[in-house]
This record gives C-alpha cells, sequence and structure tokens, in this order.
C-alpha cells in the first residue's frame, strides 16, 4: 500500500497539494518486481509509471536481438512517450533487481493532469526529450546479421534466403558478379555455392540451413527433458496452443520444421482478420505470436522435423536421434501446397517457379511478367502485393469466375489494379528455361465455341502456384486415424469410424489416440482460416488440460 510520504517523494509530485498526494496514494497501483519481472512489455498498453526502490532496465528488440536502451532508478517515471503518442510502449521494462513501482492507469493520469498543469507539462517536456533520444537510435544504421553471396537461381541460395527472411533475420544478399560481392570476396578461394558471413565476422561455405540457425542463436534443440505438451507445427494453431499452453503454466515445446508461421507466413495480407482494420502480413502475425509464446515461456524449435511419434509414451522422435518426451501430443502440421503435374515443373522450383509466395520473393519481380495460379483468396493476396513491384501480374483461373472461391472485397482490390490482369478458364501447359524459368505455355480455353483451345506462349519472370493443399500425414502412425485424404479425425468423427477404445468420449479435437490431439488445417474440417485454427489451437490446451487431470485421477 503505497503512502503520502512515498508518494510525495517522487519530484514529478513532490509539488502537489496533500489532498492530491493522498488520491494518489489510494488510486494508484503498487507493484512488487522480482528480478526479471516487468513492469511493462514492449508493446504495452499506455501508463505512467514511477520508481520507487530498486533499478528498471529499458529493453527494446531490434532484429530479433534484445538492446538495452537505458536505466530507471527511484524518484524516476517512465510512460510519458506512450502517453504523449497515444501509443504502446515502445519497449519494456524490466526490474534489474528487486523493484517497487507505482502506475497509473492512462484516465488517472489524465485526471491528475486536468488539476495540475504543472505535472502535465513536466510529462510533455520529458517526452519530447525522450523521443529525441528515441529518434537517434533509429537512426542508427542496423547492420545485417547475415551477408549472403549467391546466384539468383541457385537452389542452396534460395532456401537460405526464404529461411532467413521467414525467421525475420536481417540480411544482405549479394549476387556473386557484383562489385560489392567481389569485394566481399577478395583473396577467397573460387567461389563455389552460397556463403554466408555473420555479423561477428565468420563465414560459412555452403552452409546447411541448421548449421546456419545455430549460429544466429535460434533454438534447435530442446532444454528440457520432459514436457505436458509437444506442439508438432509452428503455424497460426500451434503459436496459438503454444501461447495458450505456457500462459496457463504447461510446460510447452513446439516443433517447427521451418519457420513459425505456417502457410499463412508466406501471406502477403490478411485483411480479414479481427483486431485488424487495416489488415495484417502473414509474418508480422506470426512474429507477433511467436514474440508472445516466448515471452510466456513456450521453447520454439526450428529446422526440425518429427521422424515418428509414439501414441503410447507420447514421445516425439526428431531428425538426428533426438527424442522430446511429453505428457500430450498437439498435431499442427497444416497443409502443403497441392503439386502441378506438368513436365519439368520440379526441376524450375525455386528457379522462377514457386508454390505459394513469400513476401521476400517480391523483390525479384521488379519490372517483370510474373503469372499466379490459382482462384482463392491466397492467389488474390498475392496477386495485390507482387502489382507493386511487377510491371504486370496476371491471375490464370481454371474455372469461369472468381465468385465462387475468392472474398468479394479482394476482387474488388484487383480490378482496381491496373496492371494486375485475370485470365478465365486458363491454364499452364508447358514451362520452359535452362537454368530458369523464362516462359509459359498458357492453354486458353475461353473462345472454345469460337475457334477451339489455343495455346500461347509468355515470357515469365515468376510463376506462383496457388491451387489448393493436402494434409501431408503419410509420416503418422496407423492407430491416428485420417480420412482418404490425409485429414487427421477428430471427437465424433472417430467414434463413426470406429477408432475409439477408450470408455469415456473422445474430446472435441482429440485423435484416435488418446492424449494426441488436433487443430488446423491439418484436423478433417470444412472450414480452413487463420482464425478457426487460432481458435482450435486455444481450445486444445483446454481439452489437453482435461485429459491431463483425467489420466491423474486415473494414476491415483
Amino acid at each position: 500500500m503505497l503512502t503520502v510520504d512515498e508518494v510525495g517523494a517522487i519530484p514529478l509530485f513532490s509539488g502537489l497539494p496533500a489532498g492530491e498526494l493522498e488520491r494518489l496514494a489510494r488510486m494508484a497501483a503498487d507493484l512488487h518486481l522480482s528480478a526479471g519481472g516487468f513492469a511493462v512489455h514492449e508493446g504495452g498498453e499506455a501508463a505512467l509509471f514511477a520508481v520507487l526502490a530498486g533499478k528498471i532496465e529499458v529493453v527494446k528488440t531490434f532484429d530479433g536481438i534484445e538492446r538495452t536502451l537505458g536505466w530507471r532508478l527511484p524518484g524516476t517515471i517512465f510512460g510519458e512517450v506512450p502517453i504523449a503518442l497515444g501509443s504502446g510502449f515502445p519497449g519494456g521494462y524490466r526490474a534489474a533487481e528487486p523493484s517497487r513501482v507505482m502506475r497509473l492507469e492512462l484516465q488517472q493520469y489524465y485526471s491528475l493532469a486536468a488539476v495540475s498543469k504543472d505535472v502535465a507539462q513536466k510529462v510533455s517536456a520529458l517526452a519530447r526529450e525522450r523521443m529525441g533520444g528515441l529518434q537517434s537510435i533509429t537512426a542508427e544504421p542496423q547492420k545485417p546479421r547475415v551477408t549472403l553471396v549467391g546466384h539468383r537461381w541457385d537452389t542452396a541460395c534460395g532456401e537460405l534466403r526464404r529461411f532467413l527472411a521467414r525467421n525475420q533475420i536481417s540480411f544482405n544478399w549479394l549476387l556473386p558478379d557484383t562489385a560489392d560481392a567481389e569485394a566481399f570476396w577478395a583473396g577467397r578461394p573460387a567461389f563455389d555455392g552460397p556463403v554466408a558471413r555473420l555479423a561477428d565476422g565468420k563465414i560459412m561455405e555452403n552452409p546447411a540451413v541448421r548449421d546456419l540457425a545455430i549460429r544466429l542463436g535460434l533454438q534447435t534443440r530442446p532444454r528440457g527433458t520432459e514436457y505436458d505438451v509437444a506442439i508438432i507445427g509452428g503455424g497460426p494453431a500451434g503459436l496459438a496452443a503454444a501461447v495458450y499452453g505456457a500462459s496457463e503454466g504447461l510446460r510447452t515445446i513446439v516443433v517447427e520444421r521451418e519457420a513459425p508461421g505456417g502457410q499463412a507466413g508466406t501471406s502477403s495480407r490478411i485483411e480479414n482478420y479481427l483486431g485488424f482494420p487495416s489488415g495484417i502480413s502473414g509474418d508480422e502475425l506470426a512474429s507477433r505470436a511467436l514474440q508472445q509464446a516466448r515471452r510466456l515461456g513456450a521453447e520454439i524449435l526450428v529446422t526440425r522435423a518429427v521422424a515418428g511419434i509414439d501414441t503410447a509414451t507420447h514421445d516425439l522422435h526428431l531428425d538426428c536421434t533426438d527424442v522430446v518426451r511429453a505428457r500430450s501430443l498437439i498435431l499442427a502440421t497444416g497443409v502443403t501446397w497441392r503439386r502441378l503435374g506438368i513436365e519439368g515443373f520440379d526441376r524450375l522450383i525455386g528457379k522462377g517457379v514457386y508454390y505459394g509466395a513469400a513476401r521476400s520473393e517480391a523483390n525479384a519481380t521488379h519490372g517483370q511478367d510474373v503469372y499466379l495460379i490459382g482462384a482463392g483468396n491466397s492467389a488474390g493476396q498475392a496477386a495485390l502485393h507482387f502489382s507493386g513491384h511487377a510491371r504486370n501480374v496476371t491471375l490464370l483461373v481454371r474455372g469461369p469466375s472468381l465468385a465462387d472461391s475468392m472474398s468479394h472485397y479482394l476482387i474488388e482490390q484487383l480490378r482496381a489494379k491496373s496492371n494486375v490482369k485475370v485470365r478465365l478458364r486458363a491454364e499452364v501447359q508447358a514451362v520452359h528455361g535452362e537454368t530458369h524459368l523464362t516462359a509459359i505455355d498458357i492453354l486458353d480455353k475461353a473462345g472454345l465455341d469460337k475457334t477451339g483451345n489455343e495455346v500461347s506462349r509468355h515470357e515469365c519472370g515468376g510463376l506462383f502456384v496457388f491451387i489448393g493443399a493436402n494434409a501431408e500425414t503419410e509420416w503418422l502412425p496407423a492407430d491416428v486415424l485420417r480420412d482418404q485424404r490425409g485429414y487427421v479425425l477428430t471427437g465424433d468423427d472417430v467414434k463413426k469410424a470406429g477408432g475409439w477404445s477408450q470408455a469415456r468420449d473422445p474430446y472435441l479435437l482429440e485423435t484416435s489416440a488418446p492424449g494426441i490431439f488436433a487443430c488446423g488445417d491439418v484436423r478433417l474440417s470444412p472450414v480452413k482460416r487463420v482464425a478457426s485454427a487460432v481458435g482450435e489451437g486455444s481450445m486444445a490446451i483446454a481439452f489437453v488440460h482435461q485429459y491431463l487431470a483425467h489420466e491423474a485421477k486415473r494414476g491415483n
């Protein structure tokens, strides 16, 4: 409980009348923080804080690396910048030692400012001063964590670029035949394959993705010996499960074979997700969820694939012989893009032909004519994104209309783009190119009634495929039931298929293997949306709690 003397000892409040000091002592929150505890996290809601005792460290994350911006000692305040800008906190405020902090909610501060112009003026002046300091920090050029030298059409280089971009690691990419690359490579042996130079000067020739991840400090191995829940897949469903699992005290680990975000992480824009009126990119949504999950204590492994699971013990067998032991499992592996059976297509994947469209690929389409195959929302979002980079964007649609498969708002936005064309009843028949894609043949069925099918060849700077997705679940053991397309059965579908052997009913998201749950796109369900995946991820944790409680009763 705050006292009048403690509040009056803070310079900002020392000139207030006794009655106002009493009111502040009565209504302000009194926060006692242990070392490492946060008074407020980066992005937290605006409020005014004052340090009563201890030491508060100001931290901010730049390019995945936490940086200390300053300290707040007894008698000082923080929160003036969010109040002045009407924004969240630009950094986090963490106790470096046991500390005590008072907190005034925003409305409480406004009430104080209304009766004390001196307090309002001092807070405004301090905000201007500290905003100047923030501007100088953000104006400092940030060195990339990786400099990558590699040919544009080299598959290994493309894989490294996508990995760095999807994990939000800043990097420079140099083509080998440029002056910058020659200066970088001076005195080294003949160039052969991609080379990565890290910020500390370490050079890695032809690095494997996992080796690079380890050097960059990303987690690739479990820290613990046993977990309450292990989540396979780091897409929206998996990250939601991680957030809710960790926040509710479960020892939680996520295993992701590439980068958090899943298929949604490659989406250039998600415009119908609740709470983001201007839309949000898939990688930004994934980044926020990842930070949230880690802050709450979840472990996130990247570049690790699951070789198999034991349905009896719930052990996860990872590649390279590691084993993750868990009391329950959640399958959130999502789906993968359906493949096109065109001759020579696979040979050019990553060399001008792509499944899906990571935002990082857009820069390579400047001034090019690019084509997208598909008629769903993912194709529409990608077309809009590429329209700001490519000379022309053509959407190839096999059917007679977009309205049956694409949201109305996307169709209207596409119509407003002068460099976006939609070709209905059109299919890619062949691809051409030696080292990379140079042209495609398009079969046009639109004029069938008049002239018959026509095939035309077009120069192509990039071909992006969005033709639906499949559940790749062949690696699961046979006692995890799936439908004929590989989607995992849960709840009532398990009972209807005769795959449930327990006395109790399966939980809504529980598979035919007790204690193993499925959520998101990998689960048999007619709804495939980011919002539903997030909802199912949080629901899965509720069922995990019920399962663990049931097993504990059985054990007793």
